[in-house]
């Protein structure tokens, strides 16, 4: 271009952009101060965050997922490393704060190779490399576990509430988990076990104490019956699930009835009467005892239900429909014409039950159910929201342990397997990637180093003192953060399903590499992406 020319200006007027080392590392301390913020969190000795939100809601947690989605974050790269840890909770469940730190130090060792001029396209690709080969070594050091191995199911689920503040309660927990799971868990046509975490309906109550947590081998629908005249309990019962309203239906056009003598009136009540009085004898006939409908159930209805002594429920929300069906083995009928004794499901007993200010129904006592119902107890409604967090990490680490059948050691121990057989392989790796797989394998470190901390253990010592056990052989070894020292996580019951760590080293290096990979940013206006040079970018007037 000649001197003196005007410059053709392509971005709209207050953008912003930053290009060029800059911008990575711009991006890279995002990202890092991101997973600082759940570091202090991990393991059992990790400290809990307490979240105040705009309108003063408090939560108080330490699980990295909730924390990270209650933080207000507005720079595009850290929100990255959001969706890594919400990643992990939808796939696994569990190691979502291992999985944000682990990204975060990736990036942090990425730093260093960038300040050295090593291209983030190799450290991308060495990356790429590393994660595949820790994948593989993980393989390796598996344990198998199956659905009959419930002494070790249940240390699993104890080993994801260790950390959590209702831990001293995890042996019963991880009992009803456990239950829960394998209640619900269904072959596949492969032979292959498979488990719907729907299928286990959770209810959380505030009042009485964490011990008074239960399992229902049924469901808890959070109704109560539609008529006082209705029994309260019902044994043996036969249920019936009708998803259809129990009304006089209205006509699809509009329509107008004239009436000219009161005796036409009288039979027009008569007729509407002798209807509704036919869908309560329709119920009669197939047998049930018990009716729970999805829709409304006229007042007429309700009565002669509850003079033929029929416990009824309405307005049953579709999900519980879908849990009943299962638990019961009832089918669901959109007609009431159509129901048949065939279509009726069985429980042991229905009963009306006030739990804390609300009248529930209990379905209990369902032969083999296909869904079943846990009752979460707490003193308050935060300890109940963290029961209830912990709770469900609990069973997703069973599900997930009984699908792969697959079982690894935590306290750290596998992350240093990992980082001694990386090691080894990047001296067999040509070109600069060995860089990037020897700084990967010190990445994964940070996962023993940060338990160490929490436990006021000193890290360096401790890494010494693990790769040294490790390098004899004893690849169980772990960071014992309740004594303080180094320890056979096999024989101390630290054990966790293998997805947790494939799916967050897999994860963190996906987050890693495409924040890595970026040169450019480029802010439109108004978006609120902070970026060097103030809260608001380089020029605060815009």
């Amino acid at each position: 271009m000649m001197t003196g020319t005007t410059p053709v200006l392509v971005l709209k007027e207050g953008t912003r952009r930053e290009r060029g080392k800059g911008a990575q590392l711009n991006n890279i301390a995002a990202a890092k101060a991101v997973a600082d913020a759940v570091r202090s969190s991990l393991g059992p000795r990790g400290m809990d965050k307490m979240l105040v939100d705009g309108m003063g809601d408090v939560v108080i947690t330490n699980d990295g997922v909730t924390i990270l989605k209650e933080i207000d974050i507005e720079h595009p790269a850290a929100k990255m490393l959001v969706e890594v840890a919400k990643t992990q909770d939808q796939e696994v469940g569990d190691g979502t704060t291992t999985a944000v730190i682990l990204a975060g130090e990736l990036l942090k060792k990425s730093e260093d190779m960038i300040d050295q001029n090593v291209h983030p396209t190799i450290i991308a690709g060495g990356y790429r490399i590393a994660a595949d080969k820790s994948v593989e070594v993980l393989s390796k050091i598996a344990e198998k576990i199956d659905i009959k191995d419930k002494k070790q199911l249940r240390e699993i689920a104890a080993t994801a509430m260790i950390s959590k503040s209702v831990g001293s309660h995890r042996d019963m927990l991880a009992d009803i988990a456990v239950k829960a799971v394998t209640m619900v868990a269904e072959k596949t046509e492969d032979g292959r076990w498979s488990i719907d975490d729907d299928n286990i309906q959770i209810t959380k109550k505030q009042g009485a104490g964490i011990a008074d947590t239960e399992l229902i081998p049924g469901i808890i629908v959070g109704k109560e019956r539609v008529h006082p005249g209705m029994p309260r309990s019902v044994k043996k019962a036969k249920i019936a699930l009708l998803d259809s309203a129990m009304e006089v239906k209205k006509t699809e056009i509009d329509a107008k009835i004239e009436i000219t003598d009161p005796t036409q009136l009288q039979a027009f009540l008569n007729e509407e009467e002798k209807m509704l009085k036919g869908m309560v004898a329709r119920v009669k006939k197939s047998g049930a005892n018990v009716l729970f409908c999805q829709k409304g159930i006229d007042d007429l209805v309700q009565h002669y239900l509850s003079k033929e002594g029929i416990y009824t429920v309405r307005r049953v929300k579709k999900s519980d429909m879908e849990k009943l069906a299962k638990a019961t083995g009832a089918t669901i009928v959109s007609k009431i014409d159509e129901l048949r004794r065939g279509d009726l499901g069985s429980a042991g007993e229905v009963y009306e039950k006030k739990i804390g200010d609300d009248e529930m129904t209990f379905v209990t006592g369902c032969r083999n159910p296909k869904a079943v119902s846990v009752l979460l107890r707490g003193g308050t409604e935060h300890v109940v929201d963290e029961l209830d967090r912990s709770f469900e990490d609990a069973i997703s680490v069973v599900g997930i342990a009984i699908e792969d059948g697959k079982m690894v050691t935590g306290g750290g121990s596998t992350a240093t397997e990992i980082a001694l057989a990386l090691r080894e392989y990047a001296a067999s790796v040509g070109g600069r990637e060995q860089i990037a797989i020897d700084a990967f394998a010190d990445a994964i470190e940070v996962i023993p180093r940060t338990l160490a901390e929490n436990a006021g253990m000193d890290p360096i010592d401790t890494l010494i003192d693990m790769r040294k056990e490790h390098k004899k052989g004893k690849k169980t070894f772990g960071v014992n953060v309740l004594e303080g020292k180094l320890s056979d996580m096999m024989k101390e019951n630290v054990i966790e399903p293998i997805r947790v760590g494939t799916q967050a080293i897999q994860s963190a290096t996906d987050a890693a590499v495409m924040i890595l990979r970026i040169d450019d940013v480029i802010a439109s206006k108004g978006t609120g992406a902070s970026m060097p040079g103030g809260p608001g970018g380089e020029d605060d007037d815009y």
